[in-house]
């Protein structure tokens, strides 16, 4: 059943654009929430080592913040690149997240650049094209390598303070990223996530949600693959 399309362009756009919004939103207020107590944590830190508290400005620019925000998003976008990557290749039977496993998929056929609202890259071919037939995985991972290396940096910064201040030699980036404590940062913010793709991989083969795209369709059999 068509749903009908709202007349005003302002809740238009809003509808066409919810999923979006709303995320954007929760992401802003739970980074400021992070931001907040992140600020008055680290300045108790500080003040048991008997340094100077930040001011908000400070705390924005500082290695703290810098690690805490970029160490979980590393993890997000390593997750979703592997994620996409691996959903080409591999198959999961009565997962609403897998391809079909014995049919061909429209996500699998070669570009049509005679189409006449195909993306520029598409019309353009050569190596535009082949580019762009990977560019989700490639941007997920370029953000992943960047959000890696300013984890590092911010965590550096964080640890040589702790090191200073037990009389013990700074350390820079890449000398940071050759501790354990780094790893460990980074390992168990990544285990998450690949326990979360395999919770919605294995879940959605029993369980369903009706209205979302997420799940298959209520009354779909278990073993049924794809959406």
């Amino acid at each position: 059943m068509a749903i009908n399309r709202p007349a005003s362009p302002f809740w238009r756009f809003l509808y066409e654009h919810s999923l979006a919004i709303v995320i954007v939103l929760l992401t802003l207020g739970t980074l400021a929430g992070q931001f907040v107590t992140g600020w008055h944590d680290y300045n108790d830190e500080l003040k048991d080592m008997g340094l100077v508290a930040l001011s908000a400005g400070q705390y924005f620019h500082s290695g703290h913040f810098l690690e805490a925000t970029f160490e979980n998003w590393e993890s997000e976008f390593l997750q979703m690149g592997l994620y996409v990557l691996l959903t080409v290749w591999l198959r999961q039977r009565g997962s609403s997240e897998s391809k079909k496993l014995y049919e061909e998929e429209e996500v699998d056929a070669e570009p049509d650049a005679s189409k006449e609202d195909a993306p520029w890259p598409v019309r353009q071919g050569g190596w535009v094209l082949q580019l762009y037939k990977n560019s989700l995985s490639i941007a997920f991972f370029l953000l992943f390598f960047g959000a890696f290396f300013l984890h590092a940096r911010g965590g550096a910064e964080v640890y040589s303070i702790e090191q200073v201040h037990d009389g013990k030699a700074a350390v820079s980036t890449w000398e940071y990223m050759a501790t354990s404590r780094f790893w460990f940062e980074s390992l168990q913010n990544w285990q998450s996530e690949f326990l979360s793709i395999l919770s919605i991989v294995t879940l959605s083969i029993f369980l369903r949600q009706h209205g979302s795209p997420e799940s298959k369709p209520v009354d779909a059999a278990h073993g049924e693959t794809g959406k």
